[in-house]
């Protein structure tokens, strides 16, 4: 499993996490199969959020792993806060609460990474500061980062917070790539060419923040997967010529193509199938060429000015 660097820190993780939003809707035993395999399979960064299964999956993380100082050296923990039941919050007690709780159910001293979830319209970024030099400084957390901001939401919190944001989770995938598409379709009418996200991917790159991939196999907006999906048949076309050349699945090659991308996204995976899991993960040692990466981008129903 090859590592990459989160954004500016020290910290060098797995290019593929796992994603445990649907932890908690396994056994104790099963989530600790999940787990051990993907540790076994050399993934040994693990995305969180408060939200997920409402703090089940927090919880049965750790009780499956049975958390211990051995074992929590051994993995980097990410979570995120500020979702709510029907509004967003990323007001001081909210975070601080959030994390406290997120530490009780993890049990563990502290979170490696902690990520504000989505946009609250009501942010006021000096709270936001406040709350991260408290958590800072008590060791609750050690790094910080956001999750489907734009750049000037992102450059509002850094007139503010002292912290290195590292890292921003974004939906990627091969059929959800606005984010390229703006920037291959500049200066043209074509309807790829209209910039919705303020040009983050470049923003990432100069600012040495990591991209992490959230619904690398998803269409739309939680429409469903397009791997093995009737409505795609030439991009899975591709991806099974493709995958066949690497001796890889489609998921695998899905997954190679974003980790192809020179800005070096870490791409989150959610599956809780063992097997499935281990087939995706060999991906990070898969280096597509130009031509191949290009290939599945048209594939994928993207035009070339």
């Amino acid at each position: 499993m090859k590592k990459i660097k989160l954004g500016k820190s020290d910290l060098e993780v797995s290019n593929i996490s796992l994603g445990c939003m649907r932890l908690g809707k396994l056994s104790k035993s099963e989530a600790a199969d999940v787990i051990h395999n993907a540790m076994e399979l050399g993934v040994d960064f693990f995305d969180h959020a408060d939200i997920y299964a409402g703090g089940k999956s927090e919880e049965i993380f750790a009780e499956a792993i049975e958390m211990n100082p051995t074992i929590r050296e051994k993995m980097v923990i990410q979570t995120k806060t500020g979702i709510r039941k029907g509004y967003y919050d990323f007001s001081k007690e909210h975070i601080l609460q959030s994390v406290d709780d997120s530490l009780n159910r993890l049990k563990t001293e502290y979170i490696d990474v902690l990520l504000l979830h989505r946009p609250d319209a009501l942010m006021e970024p000096e709270e936001v500061a406040e709350a991260f030099t408290e958590l800072k400084k008590s060791g609750k957390v050690r790094h910080f980062g956001v999750s489907n901001q734009s750049p000037l939401q992102i450059e509002l919190l850094k007139k503010y917070v002292e912290q290195d944001l590292l890292v921003n989770q974004l939906q990627f995938s091969v059929m959800h790539t606005g984010m390229i598409n703006a920037g291959v379709q500049v200066n043209t009418k074509h309807e790829g060419a209209i910039n919705r996200d303020g040009s983050i991917l470049e923003y990432s790159r100069l600012n040495d923040m990591t991209i992490q991939a959230w619904s690398p196999f998803q269409h739309g907006n939680f429409e469903g997967v397009f791997i093995d999906n009737e409505k795609f048949p030439e991009v899975n076309a591709k991806l099974q010529e493709i995958g066949d050349k690497y001796n890889v699945n489609k998921s695998a090659a899905a997954v190679a193509w974003i980790l192809r991308h020179p800005a070096k996204i870490q791409t989150i995976v959610g599956t809780m199938n063992p097997e499935r899991l281990a087939g995706i993960a060999k991906a990070s040692e898969i280096e597509l060429t130009r031509e191949e990466w290009y290939e599945i981008y048209k594939a994928a129903g993207n035009e070339l000015p």
